[in-house]
């Protein structure tokens, strides 16, 4: 069976890693977790790092600009559904 986890002892496990006090081999023993395991682990900490740490600002502007988009393309949808009401009700009268 395979052990699962969390991640806050992933966690802990990479800043031991980062802090360099003990090799890969020493931790993985006293973690009780594959040397693959921890390096795996330590990979992937520091790739999500540049998103971790991204301005929130940046983030927000981007998220804002993207729903700003979104309501011109739903008001030019009302327009046009607004259009074609409009066009049908003289047909229909």
């Amino acid at each position: 069976m395979r052990k699962s986890y969390n991640g806050e002892f992933k966690a802990k496990a990479v800043i031991m890693i980062l802090r360099e006090e003990k090799s890969l081999t020493q931790l993985s023993s006293e973690l009780g977790v594959h040397v693959n395991q921890l390096a795996k682990w330590k990979k992937e900490a520091i790739e999500a790092l540049p998103g971790v740490l991204e301005d929130g600002r940046r983030k927000g502007d981007k998220e804002i600009e993207e729903l700003q988009q979104k309501i011109k393309e739903l008001y030019a949808d009302i327009g046009e559904l607004t259009t074609q009401l409009n066009w049908l009700k003289k047909i229909w009268n």
